[in-house]
């Protein structure tokens, strides 16, 4: 049985039962079995069922955001607002789908024609994250359903009530159950639902289990996304208006309590408003209110994952050890629940782990730079290449140093931000392939050549 408890509270939550790899082999051959008559289903039937499935969303707002705010820990209203946003992700690949789907007729002489023709990849494992469960999942899940694949979709176990729900919401809306099917458990059951005889697996996690599924798939030549971490660096530049863009770097930094792919993990701060932002920065982080995920005023929940305080509390030592100024914060607070304190380190450099390796929670390190030139080797000091801020009142100096930095998402005067319209991908270790946009709609196609002589 899977245990999903309250990381506010340690209550016991409920106990699911768990797939083994016979229970997942069975799922894998009833959705094969099934995807050739869905493909074949109207795309508008298909569409008019992600439609359904959006309403449902928008109708149990309420429910479902409280379900996800008490497995995961997320603020009740940033779990709404997850909730409410996953609308223009769903309305995008709605209006989309039919484009990328279109036959291309790329020569016609009157003798011969040729033609590009775009099939589903058949059965895909979704192997899903808990941090953002609405927007990871209908990342692949609505794409994939849309574009006649079968869905084999694993949420995470520390999101598993919120997976259930998504998934009897698209049964409700009309995906077949044979073609949509949740597969339950934790890091075991998404191993075997990895080894398991599908055609494509699209994986969003941590970097090193990303590795472990890309060595399980290698031999096997399969589709495979893995959307992974990141170290995301922000640059704030001697001309930045401080009081605006320390609160926005606050609220990209701390935002579901630092639990984002794309959260700010590293700032550099040029020297000459370096006093200026780091005393308007910590005063925001001092203005988040930690509390009870129910609370509509808290702003910091307790941490999803109990072992993640253990990392934090490790990087604050790190750095403190090697010469870093505690600003605010600092350690896993008092009482139940899985909480730690909002913490801002000054003095910091790349010696420290806070500044090199994923935090993945309510801690920030700011560096202090000299100039753009340091602060772009700087930013570029990673292996990883998910996004990259620049705050400056000139477009063209920030375009100048983003362009120099391996990352997938650029931000000019923003951060923490994502776009249906624009691809979402990583570099290096942020990952392999792409979603969203058209592009990642046409992640779950495969061409089909058409050589058609009269």
């Amino acid at each position: 049985m899977l245990r999903v408890t309250n990381p506010a509270t340690g209550a016991l939550l409920a106990e699911l039962t768990v797939d083994t790899p016979a229970d997942i082999g069975r799922k894998v051959a009833v959705a094969r079995a099934a995807q050739p008559a869905w493909a074949r289903t109207p795309l508008g039937e298909r569409a008019a069922a992600l439609a359904r499935f959006g309403e449902a969303l928008r109708a149990d707002v309420e429910p479902l955001a409280r379900l996800l705010s008490e497995e995961m820990g997320k603020p009740i209203a940033q779990a709404r607002s997850e909730i409410t946003a996953t609308q223009g992700r769903l309305e995008f690949f709605l209006a989309h789908t039919a484009a990328v789907l279109a036959d291309e007729v790329v020569f016609d002489d009157g003798g011969v024609c040729e033609r590009i023709g775009w099939e589903p990849l058949g059965v895909v494992a979704n192997v899903s994250a808990w941090n953002y469960p609405y927007f990871v999942g209908v990342n692949v899940f609505a794409p994939a359903l849309l574009t006649g694949n079968a869905v084999l979709y694993k949420p995470s176990e520390l999101a598993s009530r919120t997976g259930l729900a998504i998934a009897a919401r698209l049964h409700a809306a009309g995906v077949p159950v044979e073609v949509l099917q949740p597969v339950i458990g934790a890091g075991a059951v998404g191993a075997a639902l990895v080894a398991a005889d599908v055609d494509a697996i699209f994986f969003t996690g941590s970097y090193p289990t990303g590795v472990r599924i890309a060595q399980a798939a290698a031999s096997r030549l399969l589709r495979l996304q893995l959307e992974l971490g990141g170290k995301d660096p922000v640059y704030v530049c001697d001309d930045a208006p401080v009081d605006s863009v320390a609160a926005a770097v606050a609220d990209g930094a701390f935002y579901n309590t630092g639990q984002s792919c794309c959260a700010v993990e590293r700032i550099y701060v040029h020297r000459a408003v370096a006093a200026r932002f780091i005393e308007a920065f910590v005063a925001q982080v001092r203005g988040f209110v930690v509390g009870d995920p129910h609370d509509e005023r808290t702003y910091i929940g307790p941490l999803a994952r109990g072992a993640q305080l253990a990392v934090l509390a490790a990087q604050v030592a790190d750095a403190h050890g090697q010469g870093a100024r505690l600003l605010i914060g600092g350690a896993r607070l008092a009482g139940p629940g899985q909480y730690f304190a909002p913490t801002v380190l000054g003095d910091v450099d790349h010696r420290m782990t806070v500044m090199r390796e994923e935090s993945f929670g309510p801690l920030i390190g700011i560096q202090v730079v000299a100039d753009d030139a340091e602060a772009a080797a700087r930013m570029r000091e990673t292996t990883y290449g998910l996004t990259a801020a620049v705050y400056t009142p000139e477009r063209g100096r920030a375009e100048r140093l983003l362009a120099g930095l391996a990352v997938g998402s650029a931000y000019w005067n923003c951060c923490d931000r994502v776009s249906p319209r624009l691809p979402w991908s990583g570099r290096r270790h942020s990952g392999l392939g792409l979603t969203l946009s058209t592009h990642g709609i046409r992640a779950f196609v495969q061409p089909k050549a058409w050589h058609l002589r009269a």
